[in-house]
């Protein structure tokens, strides 16, 4: 158990794993977590709805068709609100603490001005989370609990991966509002395929992902708006056989986001990514050691 106080009854994060794992990919639900401590509840000037907001609804369930295949999925329990692990270990923001932050705090990056830091400031569209200033000991407690261990197990799982097959693909699983659209047509995508501009994966390795989703009928685009955050970039190497890769799904497909309800087609688009997982398993080992990446 992780975050003490808040998770002593509650695990932080579980990964859940194949009886045995068959190929060299892991998948990770970073910002899926639904369990809101009464704690953090207390602190907090918004509603059990408006909290959400931030939430990537339902992705760990999305995705939960790589176990079966034979791929652990690490997913978080505690939620983006409360402690966002697709970011440095200390972007903090200045302006949520009643302190003076330590100097090792990166208080500068656009991220941070966005209120999005390690422990955010705000939800998606800009509502405040706290009542009033909370410790820099708050923050710092997340982040040794939570946040640390965390990024431990993701290690640990990309490293005996990479030691069994001799390479490994991380899918970083994120949703996305319905109300993206990209280009000037405004076209509305189902997914992006994030590698940050080619740096994180293999092009020929994220050329391919696209092909399938578009293949299954799906409208995919490419890094605009997601790129990929600080997971993809962090562990992406694919010059040392290490391919991160971030999907977003359009939550448009499966859930009304005013009353996070599912839609009746939440199953359908379950069982094409269960599919789309499926294919992505089937690519030859051969892609992942073309080792072209975009020019610097």
């Amino acid at each position: 158990m992780y975050g003490e106080p808040d998770f002593l009854d509650h695990p932080a994060f579980e990964v859940r794993e194949p009886a045995e794992q068959r190929v060299p990919f892991v998948f990770n639900s970073p910002h899926s977590g639904r369990y809101y401590p009464e704690r953090f509840m207390a602190m907090t000037r918004l509603d059990s709805v408006s909290i959400r907001r931030s939430e990537d609804y339902f992705v760990d369930e999305l995705f939960s068709g790589a176990v079966p295949l034979g791929a652990p999925l690490l997913l978080a329990h505690f939620p983006r609100a409360y402690l966002d692990v697709n970011r440095e270990p200390y972007e903090l923001d200045p302006r949520m603490f009643r302190e003076r932050l330590p100097p090792f705090a990166n208080s500068r990056s656009i991220r941070v001005a966005g209120g999005l830091g390690t422990v955010p400031r705000v939800v998606s569209e800009g509502l405040e989370i706290y009542r009033s200033g909370i410790p820099v000991a708050e923050a710092q407690a997340r982040i040794t609990s939570i946040y640390k261990p965390y990024h431990r197990t993701l290690r640990e799982l990309l490293a005996q991966t990479h030691r069994r097959f001799g390479f490994a693909v991380l899918i970083d699983c994120h949703s996305m509002p319905a109300s993206v659209r990209y280009g000037p047509d405004g076209v509305r995508p189902d997914f992006i395929i994030g590698d940050r501009f080619g740096t994180s994966a293999s092009r020929n390795v994220s050329e391919a992902v696209a092909e399938i989703l578009s293949s299954m009928g799906y409208m995919v685009t490419s890094n605009k708006p997601y790129a990929g955050g600080f997971i993809t970039e962090h562990y992406g190497r694919p010059l040392k056989g290490l391919h991160a890769l971030q999907v977003e799904v359009n939550r448009g497909l499966y859930i009304d986001e005013q009353t996070l309800v599912r839609k009746p087609s939440f199953h359908l688009l379950q069982d094409d990514i269960a599919a789309f997982i499926s294919r992505l398993m089937d690519l030859p080992d051969h892609l992942f050691h073309d080792f072209s990446i975009a020019a610097e």
